[in-house]
């Protein structure tokens, strides 16, 4: 688990836990970037054997960050990658979507490009394997509705998974779609799921039986929630609190992997 915390939005920490659940620090901080911010950090292993995180690089400006690491402890920056769009005044939450159809790495980044506080999420898509160069940013048809943010997509059964804020509300919407750019279609809106408002980071991983769990930020409560679910991510049990970590990490990004 990568996550910046309530006390550090300019250093990163690194938790781990056996069982999805009882997570305890591995390191921190692990990594403070030569400028700006590291909010919102999400982690991926890279076929380079690396693991890669990008992340929120300040409050304003067009930019994304990433960094890279052998072992999950010690790790580089890599670069601030500037993203082509007129007008970008905020670039906020990129997460990580390695879409296990095609191996295309793609980041989903919340934009806003009229400098209003108005986002959208965009899907940018690596064109190399160095994760140096990325196409332009382009909107998610069906979640490009005004102020939607934090957006975190999955694939299962064939098809594309999002789960997003609706900023104005401040509700976890869900919304499927048969491809990675859409168009994606709501099936889920307000409190569809019995999570509440005032909720923000959603993060899913796959669980050894085959569930979804998903985690999010009750920022306002400065508690950190998970629910689960078992019949492919359309019913969810009753939200509960996280152990351990509650009051303190921040809308992190779960690996899911075995280290034996």
């Amino acid at each position: 688990m990568t996550a910046f915390t309530n006390s550090s939005e300019s250093n990163m920490y690194v938790y781990e836990s056996p069982d999805a659940l009882t997570y305890s620090l591995l390191k921190g901080p692990a990594f403070t970037p030569p400028t700006g911010l590291i909010r919102d950090p999400s982690v991926i292993k890279h076929t380079d054997g690396y693991y890669w995180i990008v992340y929120t690089t300040n409050w304003t400006g067009n930019t994304i960050g990433f960094a890279r690491s052998k072992d999950r402890t010690n790790w580089s920056f890599v670069a601030n990658h500037t993203l082509p769009t007129p007008g970008l005044a905020r670039t906020w939450a990129p997460e990580w979507f390695v879409d296990p159809a095609n191996g295309s790495v793609n980041v989903v980044v919340s934009l806003d490009t009229a400098n209003n506080s108005i986002f959208r999420p965009h899907l940018l898509t690596a064109t190399n394997a160095s994760l140096r160069n990325w196409s332009v940013p382009r909107a998610i048809s069906g979640l490009d509705r005004a102020n939607y943010i934090d957006t975190f997509i999955v694939r299962h059964a064939g098809k594309y998974h999002a789960v997003t804020k609706q900023e104005t509300t401040k509700y976890l919407e869900y919304a499927t779609a048969d491809k990675l750019a859409g168009p994606y279609t709501f099936v889920g809106t307000g409190d569809w799921a019995g999570w509440g408002s005032w909720r923000e980071g959603p993060a899913l991983v796959r669980l050894d039986n085959g569930g979804w769990r998903i985690y999010f930020d009750g920022y306002a409560e400065k508690k950190y929630y998970y629910s689960d679910s078992l019949d492919g991510l359309r019913t969810w049990t009753p939200i509960r609190q996280l152990p351990g970590l509650t009051g303190s990490a921040r809308h992190f990004t779960v690996l899911k992997e075995s280290l034996r």
